[in-house]
């Protein structure tokens, strides 16, 4: 009996877990991230022809591609660009702002303290973490190696 019972439940098991074809994963990751730099080089170009210097365009750039990914989220819009494009979508700074958005989006009828200020990093917070901590330790072993 417990045997039989094994087998059913490997059977359920095998019929609801997603089959996911990681090359066609790949190709809509590509896709998706494409799209996002295609949106921020036209961004790019448009802001370099009204005038504006390289560093400044490219200011301006990323200003808006985290304007358009917070107000995508907002929508719930960009999450559903996620699912479809995974890494592809999460990857670049949209993904980081999105990131961000989303939980402040998600708890904010907690009140602005306790919902909004406690869960917006829950995402991001530990890229934040990792991404400071990293800097640091490459830094402090680049000020080792200049000194010798």
């Amino acid at each position: 009996m417990n045997k039989e019972k094994q087998e059913q439940y490997k059977a359920y098991v095998e019929k609801k877990t997603p089959k996911n074809n990681v090359y066609f994963n790949m190709i809509k990751a590509f896709i998706t991230g494409g799209l996002i730099c295609v949106v921020g080089q036209f961004i790019l170009n448009f802001c370099k022809g009204q005038g504006l210097s390289e560093d400044i365009a490219g200011s301006w750039t990323s200003l808006i591609l985290v304007l358009l990914s917070v107000i995508l989220t907002g929508f719930n819009i960009y999450p559903r660009i996620a699912q479809w494009g995974g890494a592809g979508a999460l990857v670049p700074i949209t993904g980081f702002a999105n990131s961000v958005a989303a939980p402040a989006i998600e708890y904010q009828k907690e009140g602005q303290v306790f919902g909004i200020g406690c869960k917006i990093f829950t995402i991001a917070g530990p890229v934040l973490l990792y991404g400071i901590f990293t800097s640091w330790v490459l830094g402090v072993l680049y000020w080792i190696t200049t000194m010798f």
